[in-house]
């Protein structure tokens, strides 16, 4: 698809300060838009104008819609999220304000303002247990947990105001995303990448035969593009649509390090889903979508950035 970046509007990217949202602001600055980044903390680009502070404060989301520069606002990005499950578990009043009424409050902003088009992180825990049947976006929304719960509702919020006012609302429901950048999470992924750099192992929750689809940051990235540029509106998964068992998963890993790293099965989650297998057809026909890094080489780019971490590259 040709890009240009003749008029580009300015972008709000909530969560732009985060691993995913850097790669967002950084896929639509190196398009030629103008970036409003609203997070907790001020993003790394001096370039990037930041709104720091918590979006349940009714004022950030004003100062942040709010005209900077003469750049007119084209549309939102909504990153920012209560995305733990156990977090949820937790607290699910918190996680409510932060998935549910946050969203409830950016929609209103942008149909008062004129902003027409709005796209959410989403995500296939909406769904719920299907065991190892192939999920897509016609599933029946069953959650199972309050995080899943509030993204179902922050869907519904989205289709609303689309059916209302007209607004091109895209959920992009991602898979787990993984790539450089991730050294300060807390997914599986990085946690294989600390314990090889360190000769340590890891712990694997049940037999490891859970299968779970990753998609690389890149091919994320991608996906918000294209439900951008074509104006998406509804559900689309944005996953690799190959998904693989933990136990594959490591001994990927291990090719990549070159590290033994050992395993110890402890005890599986309460709750753990068995699998999570996804169609991406939809976001093929649709947003012509089409996963581009394979899962090892994707594997090959976290080790790369995880040397740094310590500094040996």
């Amino acid at each position: 698809m040709a890009i240009t970046s003749a008029g580009a509007g300015r972008v709000m990217i909530t969560g732009g300060a985060g691993f995913v949202g850097r790669a967002v602001v950084s896929a639509f600055a190196g398009r030629g838009h103008p970036i409003t980044v609203v997070d907790r903390r001020a993003h790394p680009d001096p370039a990037v104008r930041s709104v720091v502070g918590e979006l349940t404060d009714p004022q950030v989301i004003t100062d942040a819609i709010a005209d900077a520069g003469g750049a007119e606002l084209a549309g939102v990005v909504h990153l920012a999220a209560i995305t733990s499950v156990l977090r949820s578990v937790q607290h699910p009043v918190a996680t409510y304000q932060a998935n549910v009424a946050v969203t409830q409050e950016l929609l209103e902003a942008c149909r008062q303002a004129g902003v027409d088009r709005f796209i959410m992180a989403s995500t296939n825990a909406v769904v719920g247990d299907i065991g190892h049947a192939i999920m897509d976006e016609a599933a029946s929304l069953r959650p199972l947990t309050p995080y899943g719960a509030t993204k179902a509702a922050a869907e519904m919020l989205l289709h609303g105001y689309r059916g209302a006012y007209g607004m091109a609302t895209s959920a992009l429901r991602f898979t787990n995303i993984y790539g450089p950048g991730m050294q300060h999470k807390d997914s599986f992924v990085p946690r294989m990448m600390r314990a090889a750099l360190s000769g340590a192992g890891v712990q694997i929750y049940g037999d490891g035969l859970q299968r779970r689809d990753f998609v690389h940051l890149d091919d994320a990235v991608a996906g918000v593009l294209a439900a951008w540029d074509r104006r998406f509106t509804g559900a689309a998964i944005i996953g690799s649509g190959c998904s693989v068992t933990v136990l594959e998963l490591v001994e990927l890993v291990r090719k990549v390090t070159g590290c033994p790293l050992p395993a110890e099965h402890v005890a599986p989650k309460p709750g753990e889903m068995p699998a999570v297998i996804v169609s991406i057809n939809r976001a093929r026909e649709q947003l012509g979508y089409q996963p581009a890094v394979a899962l090892i080489d994707g594997l090959a780019t976290v080790w790369q950035d995880a040397r740094c971490w310590r500094g040996d590259a």
